[in-house]
């Protein structure tokens, strides 16, 4: 069954097959977690906000037509949640926590690599919150995600060109920024 497509997986599920839904989680729950984190800047929501999106996949499973790629409709309902999670959250505060990451970072790495990357991370973050969110959603999907364009226009629901338009100016918008 490893050999299925995310299609392919997710027409079973939608069927009726809600056990295929494992699989799917499997390939795709770091990834979500990692598009998350980078979107929000914590990991402590993230977690629960990858439990939503897939709970929002066996809900909605019904409007998965299997045209397009799973991946596409995976950041769709994606992007759906953490726009109700920010909605909801306004008020909370946004920061990154180096600590946040230890749990999260791959094993077998020393104690001063992960604390090193996990600065690294933190710095990276920090920077992508100096943009809008616009801008670091379209970065984060396209250079941490590694979607195509094409696949990006259809999550945002946009053309390909509107993409590689956007993300240009996403890369170029530190020269935006006045210099420290």
């Amino acid at each position: 069954m490893d050999s299925l497509t995310d299609n392919a997986l997710m027409l079973r599920v939608k069927a009726g097959d809600v056990d295929r839904m494992g699989l799917l989680f499997e390939r795709y729950h770091r990834p979500l977690f990692g598009f998350l984190y980078h979107m929000l800047g914590r990991a402590a929501s993230c977690d629960d906000l990858v439990q939503t999106v897939f709970y929002r996949m066996l809900k909605y499973r019904h409007t998965f037509t299997g045209d397009g790629e799973f991946r596409t409709w995976m950041y769709h309902l994606a992007r759906n949640v953490l726009a109700d999670f920010v909605k909801k959250n306004r008020h909370a505060a946004h920061h990154t926590d180096v600590a946040e990451m230890a749990e999260h970072l791959p094993g077998g790495i020393s104690a001063d690599a992960g604390l090193e990357q996990a600065q690294d991370v933190a710095q990276l973050h920090q920077a992508l919150d100096r943009l809008r969110p616009e801008d670091r959603e379209i970065l984060v999907l396209s250079r941490f995600q590694e979607l195509k364009y094409t696949e990006i226009a259809r999550v945002l629901g946009t053309t390909e060109g509107a993409v590689k338009v956007r993300v240009h100016r996403a890369m170029n918008v530190e020269n935006d920024f006045p210099p420290h």
